[in-house]
């Protein structure tokens, strides 16, 4: 099923969004004492802060949705409002509710107010359903309680926000529960504990990522895939330091725009040194060590580059959210004339990454200039049609966010859709025409004179963890072939099989396939539970049927029962599925049985 979203279904908003409302009353009328902060709704449902003197239960949680049925079931009418400053000032003292006092300091006149029947109402702007008839009392589920901050601020009072769903129908409802249980099979949390991949140790700091020798590798595989397809779209590698004098990020502007999210400085030789939280300004400096030709331009240079931010504890999440990450960056300086030859260029060059790791479903959005914005009209207006070029030239609908750019140039952001539905932001292409001008990065053109390159921004993983972490969820732990940094077991069902099994993996290992025995001396059907358990892609049985026929009996996750195969037909198969980044091995299945 399908289930359709919030931003493309207005009625879906007013449920959503009169739900909250609901539950704020069904919550206030159990619990008197407890103060309403804000309650939005969310592409998956809704939630509502509350400041409550005690925590909210599970217990709590079933008696606030017996609660709201019953408000359902009164249909009560949702009204709009319009009332004066003083009029809403009064109305809020008299309900003792302070946090919509700050909320009305906020708000410009006309101030709209909901009501819900006669009991309830809130400073709202909408929109709603008309009565609490036209909700589902079967379509929506209370989910979970979580601590927030007022207004996200760690030094102001701490709340508790209570999430729901609401849906049109029960079917909805039932699909999306599907999805979260879904979701949760998938988490790469979990699969990362259980395959060995990676740990986040709170000895050594949140956020920090620990590559298990498995993950490693495959990161190995990765990093090493995504190198071949830069030097073969004609860019070149640099690599930078993690720090600098803390004057770079004054010139490049970080520090004024984005201090809070970079880590305080350090000082070496008194001089104050900043650990990165971009790689930008190091690829300007690079560009700008020697005078540059028009003649070399465009300049490709790509990096798998550390950076270092500071995320606060309450958003980190396994390694979507972490405080140490590697950005698949790469920077192009360019002609103005060259900008749509180049960002196709970096569209083709997404699109063979991505579909290499089975992602071929995009939502792009196109950001356009912001009322606050640097540059000449012209320069912009040119950039723009050169990314609008290079979507139509490459064929792609997008979606155009007017307003959405960032000061210093338009953008393409491209949103990548899982095995179950969900999308996820990771590339984006950025023009910036801010950097060059900070740091008077030049070029001689034809005529002589000399004038500013463009600079594009590029990354296609977003970061290198955090797509390992998309990664892993949309293929549940069942990496490819190719990847799984464990591609086949041997399982020798006796002792007197171990030198025959011995030989078997060197061979393997000689043909760059990544194997091992298992040598626990398990029963047969426990050594296949076990692989099957670490999500092993081929497991070889070997008997003594095997080592003297110079086979192995194979058993594929993904293609079932190939039989017993000779071992150079193994070898060769592997060896073509890794050159071909496969996702299985390319060998007959075997004929079922008592078939001729």
């Amino acid at each position: 099923m399908e289930l359709p979203k919030t931003s493309e279904s207005p009625q879906l908003l007013k449920i959503r969004h009169s739900m909250s409302h609901v539950m704020a009353m069904a919550v206030q009328q159990l619990f008197p004492s407890a103060r309403v902060t804000i309650g939005p709704w969310t592409e998956t449902g809704f939630y509502y802060d509350f400041d409550n003197p005690e925590p909210f239960t599970e217990a709590d949680l079933k008696a606030i949705k017996k609660g709201m049925i019953k408000i359902i079931n009164k249909k009560l009418p949702l009204e709009r409002v319009e009332v004066s400053r003083t009029e809403a000032e009064e109305k809020i003292k008299a309900q003792k509710e302070p946090y919509k006092l700050e909320i009305l300091e906020g708000l410009q006149e006309p101030i709209t107010l909901y009501t819900l029947g006669e009991e309830w109402w809130d400073l709202c702007a909408g929109p709603h359903v008309e009565h609490t008839g036209q909700l589902n009392p079967k379509a929506f589920e209370l989910e979970s309680v979580a601590g927030a901050y007022w207004r996200g601020d760690e030094t102001k009072a701490q709340l508790q926000r209570i999430y729901g769903t609401a849906w049109e129908s029960a079917d909805q409802l039932a699909e999306h529960k599907r999805r979260i249980e879904e979701a949760k099979r998938r988490d790469h949390r979990r699969i990362g504990n259980d395959l060995d991949l990676f740990s986040i140790e709170d000895e050594a700091g949140a956020g920090l990522v620990f590559w298990h020798p498995r993950g490693a590798r495959m990161r190995l595989l990765i990093e090493d895939f995504w190198r071949q397809a830069h030097f073969a779209g004609g860019y070149e590698l640099l690599y930078t330091p993690h720090v600098a004098d803390i004057s770079l990020w004054k010139t490049s502007g970080h520090l004024d725009f984005y201090s809070e999210s970079m880590f305080g400085p350090m000082e070496v030789d008194e001089r104050e040194y900043q650990l990165k939280p971009m790689n930008c300004p190091f690829h300007v400096l690079t560009y700008a060590s020697t005078l540059r030709s028009y003649r070399e331009l465009p300049i490709r240079w790509a990096e798998l580059g550390t950076v270092y931010r500071y995320e606060r504890p309450g958003v980190m999440h396994g390694l979507m959210r972490v405080r140490g990450f590697t950005q698949d960056d790469a920077h192009v300086f360019c002609l103005p004339e060259q900008i749509s030859d180049e960002i196709l260029r970096i569209l083709d060059l997404t699109e063979e990454i991505l579909s290499t790791f089975d992602f071929t479903n995009y939502e792009i959005n196109l950001s356009t200039r912001p009322e606050k914005s640097i540059g000449e009209d012209a320069v912009w207006e040119l950039a723009t049609k050169g990314l609008i070029e290079a979507l139509e030239r490459k064929g792609w609908s997008y979606k155009i966010d007017e307003g959405g750019g960032a000061f210093y140039g338009p953008k393409i952001d491209l949103k990548i859709e899982d095995a179950i539905g969900r999308m996820w932001q990771c590339s984006t292409i950025q023009l910036d025409f801010n950097l060059p001008e900070r740091f008077k990065l030049e070029y001689v053109a034809a005529d002589g004179s000399r004038q500013r390159p463009i600079m594009i921004h590029r990354a296609i993983f977003g970061s290198l963890e955090r797509f390992f972490g998309i990664m892993t969820e949309n293929y549940a732990g069942d990496f490819p072939f190719w990847l799984a940094p464990e591609q086949i077991r041997l399982l020798p069902v006796t002792d007197g099989v171990m030198n025959y099994a011995e030989k078997i993996k060197q061979a393997l290992k000689s043909a760059g396939v990544r194997c091992d025995i298992d040598q626990s001396g398990d029963r047969l059907g426990k050594l296949i539970r076990t692989g099957e358990q670490k999500k092993i892609p081929v497991l070889a049985v070997i008997g003594a049927q095997e080592a003297e026929h110079n086979t192995l009996s194979l058993r594929s996750r993904l293609q079932g029962d190939l039989g017993e195969v000779a071992v150079d037909a193994l070898l060769q198969a592997a060896e073509t599925a890794n050159a071909q980044r496969a996702a299985t091995l390319d060998l007959p299945v075997a004929a079922p049985a008592g078939a001729s």
